[in-house]
């Protein structure tokens, strides 16, 4: 019987594409099932044998290791770099983005306390 060794839902494709090379390159035998056309299904990447399961496990978190570390290590060299735009930053870019989303959260919060207030002052 098949077992589900890896969800292909909001997966980047390089992700994907890279856990297809590493499970042919082991000679590990998979298949995969798209989400159909309505995106109710399951869009995955089944093994053919369930034996391979405890393999392929390995291979997968191995990889996907790797791939976080190189992803951190990428993100803090643009930031250290100067690269990657900070909060104080964004704002800065885009003052009025932030009032208005202040203002936003502020009406919210005002629409949210009204019947509070109307009962402590009638």
């Amino acid at each position: 019987m098949a077992a589900l060794l890896f969800r292909l839902n909001q997966v980047p494709d390089d992700e994907a594409e890279d856990v297809r090379q590493i499970l042919d390159q082991a000679g590990i035998e998979v298949y995969e099932s798209s989400a159909g056309f309505f995106g109710l299904g399951v869009a995955a990447i089944w093994l053919r044998h369930n034996e391979d399961l405890p393999c392929a496990r390995d291979l997968i978190n191995d990889y996907q290791k790797a791939r976080a570390e190189k992803t951190r290590a990428d993100y803090e060299a643009r930031v250290n770099a100067g690269e990657e735009v900070g909060f104080w930053q964004q704002s800065l870019r885009h003052p009025f983005r932030l009032i208005g989303s202040a203002a936003l959260v502020v009406l919210v919060l005002a629409v949210i306390m009204l019947p509070f207030w109307k009962t402590l002052h009638p």
